[in-house]
């Protein structure tokens, strides 16, 4: 899934780790990411969340998307900062999961946002000649 994520690549983000219901994902804020007040667009600061949100909760195998997430903003990301995104699954029950992202700034260590994604796990392809 990683590999095809063109979305993130373009972003510049990195996976640093994977494990099962975790994910480590990093970006660092280029110009072209801070908003009118020379911050880090909100939105971009979502989809570092969401992306370690995805892998996370794409951990276990079956195709999973989301269903719904929800962020706080804490503290604003500037120019030059590395953010740092960690996700862990807080719940997985049956096709439906919980997982919380908490975004950081690597050199301080300071919470950028905390973000909560709902995860649904994709029901099961019928082959091509099946299908009603």
């Amino acid at each position: 899934m990683w590999a095809a994520d063109g979305a993130s690549r373009a972003l510049g983000m990195k996976l640093l780790d994977i494990a099962p219901g975790r994910a480590r994902v990093t970006m660092t804020v280029r110009p072209d990411m801070v908003n009118g007040h020379g911050l880090c667009h909100g939105g971009l600061i979502a989809t570092l969340a969401d992306s370690a949100f995805a892998l996370a909760c794409n951990s276990h195998g079956p195709a999973a998307v989301a269903a719904g997430f929800q962020i706080d903003f804490l503290r604003p990301a500037r120019l030059g900062d590395v953010l740092v995104a960690d996700a862990e699954e807080r719940a997985l029950r049956g096709r439906s999961g919980i997982y919380d992202v908490t975004v950081r700034r690597a050199a301080d260590g300071e919470v950028v946002a905390e973000f909560r994604g709902r995860s649904r796990v994709l029901p099961a392809q019928e082959p091509a000649g099946e299908r009603r």
